[in-house]
């Protein structure tokens, strides 16, 4: 698991050279927010009766970045529980730029904007936390409170997790790296270790920036992803 782990680091490391080290500016990823936020808790369709409702809760990288509308990890997932015979109605609820605080400000709106109860909120944050190099210890702590929330709402929850960049530190990464696992045994959530497994580093998968999917990396994320996400909507 170490050696995955430092592999993942490896990509991100290099990421981060391509870019300049440099994250989204504070204006430009409040504009994004904004841009973004109108959509992100709110799906025009009304779940059918015998279909699943899922919230796919993040950032960018379940928001769709570059992506076309049905390209995103929500509709790649959608369409992977599909043919896994699970209908489902998977809600995009990815803001670019989002850190652990700024999920956690917006959970309740979140939930509270869905037509009734989620079958299963799957909750990805915690990238923007690390590349901003933001203390370990409030991402554990607003990741935390969110699946409090989820937890006395009476809502399951699902982790996917983020690892740190070498570049951070050891110190950093002994401190962000286990706050997924940690979280995902004391809440009993299933947990999706890496969400950009199997497509970073991986050119013909990526978006030119190397931290995004392109459409193909999406569909490949949410197929690794769908076989958890059916097992927790079965078990619900």
């Amino acid at each position: 698991m170490a050696s995955r782990l430092s592999q993942y680091g490896a990509c991100f490391l290099l990421v981060q050279l391509m870019l300049g080290c440099s994250p989204e500016p504070a204006a430009q990823n409040q504009a994004t927010q904004a841009l973004d936020l109108s959509n992100a808790s709110t799906d025009a369709r009304t779940p059918q009766a015998d279909s699943k409702l899922v919230v796919a809760f993040g950032d960018s990288l379940y928001a769709g970045y570059n992506l076309g509308a049905s390209e995103g990890f929500p509709s790649a997932l959608e369409r992977a529980l599909a043919t896994r015979g699970l209908k489902a109605q998977v809600v995009n609820a990815g803001v670019s730029g989002d850190t652990s605080a700024a999920g956690l400000a917006r959970l309740a709106f979140t939930l509270d904007g869905q037509p009734r109860k989620p079958d299963l909120v799957i909750v990805g944050l915690g990238g923007n936390d690390m590349l901003r190099g933001l203390a370990p210890e409030e991402t554990r702590a607003n990741l935390d409170k969110i699946l409090a929330e989820l937890k006395a709402r009476g809502i399951p929850a699902m982790l996917t997790g983020m690892v740190a960049a070498p570049n951070m530190g050891r110190d950093y990464a002994d401190a962000f790296n286990p706050i997924y696992p940690d979280l995902a045994r004391k809440y009993d959530v299933p947990l999706y270790a890496f969400f950009l497994d199997g497509v970073i580093g991986q050119r013909q998968l990526m978006l030119a920036d190397g931290i995004h999917p392109n459409a193909q990396g999406v569909a490949k994320v949410a197929g690794s992803v769908a076989p958890l996400v059916a097992e927790a909507l079965k078990g619900g």
